[in-house]
């Protein structure tokens, strides 16, 4: 047996078999080779990791190799069979392969974001911002180029003939698509195959999405993240559909002489436990609150029923700042309410002394239109340490907020601040209480274990209670018209289990109306300082709403008509207050899962005018 006859399928059937044989072998290495490569661009994508222990913790949990090998030998298996042709089949693995990882690869280098499926709508955007960078071409990106230009030379020049007979291609064409169907919906997807590859080996933050993702290399979490590029449309829903619902309204501009500073602050965790009887009964409680009530009485106030707890916090944020009630993760320029405030002349800021990479707040801040964020990674990290940050931060942002409005000149655009705290981020010390002592076992009848987790979340509430009415004085000097927004995200963490919760008697029945309110219940503040006064009422109670909703209770409260869509809003929860993601709403004061044939109609239309906004609002 000639060895040429090997490499062109000539010869004898038998050796025509063994060439097939050693070609399949040769392809699917190859396949694995480009497979390994990626994993390596993967590894080495983000700077603050140590990259050669990354691509060795694959190694450690075998599962997460084979799961990133898998799509480029199976896309090599596929093209041989399509087209006969060892070069066809290798360049229809080998270009997604390489290309997907070297793309994911620059995107966490310049942006800190990991590339996902839902960035293919954005081809154009994201080829306009590669544009203004310049692409190294590091060691990496060379070995694995030219690691794949090679093995396509190889394959050109010494592997010529594929495998004959159409019904055999046929045949190996569906049995490659039927087990990547049934690889990818019962392996890929399943959320417990996702558990059991948890890599933390080399990562520094399990929180921080950009490390996760590398943590199982780059295929099978971009693989994963298919599902989400495709948001389910509302039930009857066009395009056209959606933007005629909100072209029935017109946006309005805030007249110069009503325009004011607007300062939103969400609080981390931040809930009003005299809310609970039982707690309301303590006088140390009711004091280190006392604080909060009394600015309440001075503004307008009621509760925001979110859509997670415990957790969660972008929920309840990027439902203020955009006015949805349904979103998903925010890959690309996006409409919203910051964007209003920029049309009509504001400046619009971000300040969080907290990581900007955590929720990838740092790229999706721009896709909703500030005009510059500030985080613990450019400007908070020389003010506070991380590490102190989750217990005492609140001061430090109190401080700078208060600093960068005062130092505001008249000549200056009006400004639209937004604030994330971070102090008061559970989950809290259980084994002992590090400051006040608000509750004990002997006065209570409750374990120490729950003393410990209230005494310390109370002892972090009660600062920030503290610094939220000394900034509230200080605003109150200003000459420049301010209303501050202040809301907590969520309610805290308080026990695995919601242990505390329980043994306190709370009743979390999300089947009732007091167990839902107990557990998705949060406060909201809007105040307004002396000068804010002289132009709108900002007094009285508020409506229990849901986050959504409260941009246009501020617009309300300062005598602003708004955009189309928050006018499409104010019919919507004039049918309803509530639009909660389980699809809950109130009419007639109770919690309901149906509503009346109108309020069902004007929800309809208004998740079609969502839906669009969202999705194709700012392609106008």
């Amino acid at each position: 047996m000639k060895l040429q006859h090997l490499y062109r399928g000539e010869g004898t059937p038998l050796e025509r078999a063994l060439h097939q044989a050693l070609l399949a072998l040769i392809l699917l290495g190859f396949a694995a080779a480009n497979g390994f490569l990626a994993l390596r661009l993967a590894a080495c994508s983000y700077a603050p990791l140590y990259h050669p222990a990354v691509y060795e913790s694959y190694f450690r949990h075998p599962p997460i190799v084979l799961l990133n090998i898998l799509p480029p030998v199976l896309l090599m298996a596929l093209g041989y069979f399509l087209t006969r042709r060892a070069w066809a089949a290798y360049l229809i693995s080998a270009v997604p392969t390489i290309g997907c990882a070297l793309v994911n690869y620059y995107k966490i280098q310049l942006r800190g974001d990991p590339f996902l499926a839902a960035d293919f709508r954005l081809i154009r955007t994201m080829s306009g911002i590669l544009g203004h960078y310049h692409l190294d071409l590091s060691r990496v990106v060379l070995v694995a180029v030219g690691g794949a230009g090679l093995m396509f030379l190889v394959c050109v020049l010494a592997l010529k003939n594929g495998i004959r007979g159409a019904r055999t291609r046929l045949i190996g064409t569906l049995a490659c698509l039927a087990l990547a169907a049934l690889l990818y919906t019962q392996v890929y997807l399943d959320y417990g195959t996702y558990r059991k590859t948890v890599n933390n080996d080399a990562i520094r933050n399990e929180w921080s999405d950009v490390e996760v993702f590398v943590s199982r290399g780059f295929w099978y979490p971009f693989l994963r993240s298919v599902p989400k590029a495709f948001p389910a449309p509302p039930e009857g829903y066009s395009a056209r559909a959606g933007e005629a619902v909100l072209a029935s309204y017109d946006d309005a501009d805030i007249s110069p002489e009503k325009r004011v500073t607007v300062v939103g602050v969400m609080g981390e965790a931040f809930a009003d436990l005299t809310d609970f009887p039982m707690l309301a009964d303590v006088s140390a409680v009711r004091e280190l609150y006392a604080p909060l009530h009394a600015l309440e009485a001075q503004g307008v106030h009621g509760d925001l029923l979110t859509n997670i707890f415990a957790g969660g916090t972008v929920d309840s944020e990027w439902g203020f700042l955009t006015g949805y009630s349904h979103h998903g993760d925010f890959r690309g320029d996006v409409d919203s309410f910051v964007r209003y405030f920029k049309a009509q002349g504001y400046d619009a800021v971000y300040r969080h002394p907290g990581y900007g990479w955590f929720y990838n707040r740092t790229n999706v801040n721009q896709y909703l239109g500030f005009d510059e964020s500030v985080f613990t990674d450019n400007g908070f990290g020389e003010l506070v340490s991380p590490q102190s940050a989750p217990y005492h931060s609140d001061k430090v942002l109190f401080d700078y907020l208060y600093r960068e409005l005062s130092a505001r000149g008249t000549d200056d655009p009006p400004l639209f601040s937004f604030s994330v705290t971070y102090q008061n981020h559970g989950p809290y010390e259980v084994k002992k209480t590090l400051g006040a002592a608000y509750l004990t076992p002997a006065a209570t009848g409750w374990s120490e274990e729950s003393c410990n987790i209230l005494n310390n979340y109370l002892g972090g509430i009660a600062e920030t209670v503290i610094e939220l009415a000394r900034f509230t004085g200080e605003l109150d000097a200003l000459e420049q018209p301010v209303v501050l927004v202040f809301f907590g995200d969520h309610k805290p963490w308080l026990g695995n289990d919601a242990s505390v919760y329980q043994e306190l008697g709370v009743n979390l029945d999300l089947d009732t109306q007091d167990g839902f309110a107990n557990y998705y219940s949060t406060p909201y503040l809007i105040w307004a300082n002396r000068a804010a006064k002289q132009l709108a009422d900002f007094t009285g109670a508020g409506e229990t709403i849901s986050p959504c909703y409260l941009m246009a209770e501020l617009f309300d409260r300062c005598g602003w008509e708004g955009p189309a869509f928050m006018q499409l809003q104010r019919d919507m929860r004039a049918a309803t207050p509530l639009l909660h993601e389980r699809e809950l709403f109130i009419e007639d004061g109770a919690i309901t899962d149906t509503l009346s044939p109108d309020a069902a109609e004007t929800y309809r239309r208004y998740r079609w005018a969502e839906f669009w906004r969202e999705t194709k609002g700012l392609q106008k």
